[in-house]
């Protein structure tokens, strides 16, 4: 059996106990070095085979899969954050279906909520926003036309933009250009919820320039939107006490 396990944001008691769990139990931990806090490798068993798989290709993951699987023993598959956002499992689980394995899924806490933990942050404000967008700049990986950066500005909802932090000025720039101004409140959260931890609040027009000057270059995500400045949001109506609920009865004045 091999297990997805979503590591988390970065602080090592962010995993799930259920993750955890699989750690400690695991004969075979594949983990990806270049991002997983390494303290989470302190969970595994003193004869676990560890593998960092920033080493390693897809092929070459998949057979330490099906070496272990052959053996009868237990892999854990220990990815960054939430596997299910840019994990680049899919492509693992459906060579693991033709290979005949059986395999699980474990979530984990994805970056823009570690992120919004750190700043204490609401996403979906009443009067504000009440869609969260996650996406990213193109890279080595293509993003669909019709989901481009200028598109989903148009909506000014909650932004949580990954794996862009080398592109600031044309994020921006394309920020603005599909309709946000560009004095909209926006933060960039460095390694979010790990010890070195730095996040700076600014505006989508001083993104590049407040990256610069604090020396950040990689690993950090960009959150863009109203939200960020908490003010001129409408208060929840589900406890208002003019407001009947399931549970509670809207007071007579």
């Amino acid at each position: 059996m091999v297990y997805f396990v979503g590591a988390g944001t970065g602080a090592v008691d962010l995993i799930t106990v259920r993750g955890m769990r699989l750690l400690q139990k695991a004969d075979v931990i594949i983990y990806a070095g270049s991002l997983v806090n390494p303290e989470l490798l302190g969970y595994a068993g003193k004869d676990c085979e560890l593998h960092d798989s920033a080493r390693l290709t897809l092929e070459e993951v998949l057979e330490i899969m099906q070496q272990a699987e052959t053996a009868g023993k237990t892999v854990v598959r220990l990815h960054t954050g939430e596997p299910s956002i840019y994990g680049a499992v899919r492509e693992q689980m459906d060579e693991l279906d033709r290979l005949g394995i059986s395999y699980e899924s474990c979530p984990g806490v994805s970056a823009c909520f570690g992120a919004a933990a750190s700043l204490n942050l609401e996403y979906t404000l009443p009067g504000i926003s009440q869609s969260l967008i996650i996406t990213r700049m193109e890279g080595r990986t293509k993003v669909p036309e019709k989901e481009s950066i200028e598109s989903f500005a148009a909506h000014q909802a909650s932004m949580a933009i990954y794996l862009s932090t080398g592109m600031l000025k044309e994020l921006s720039e394309r920020l603005t250009a599909g309709g946000y101004d560009r004095h909209t409140p926006a933060a960039l959260v460095y390694k979010a919820t790990w010890p070195e931890e730095e996040a700076y609040l600014c505006t989508i027009e001083t993104l590049c320039t407040t990256a610069a000057e604090h020396g950040i270059t990689k690993t950090a995500l960009v959150l863009v939107g109203d939200v960020l400045t908490h003010q001129h949001y409408q208060k929840s109506r589900l406890y208002a006490a003019d407001f009947s609920t399931e549970f509670r009865r809207a007071k007579e004045e």
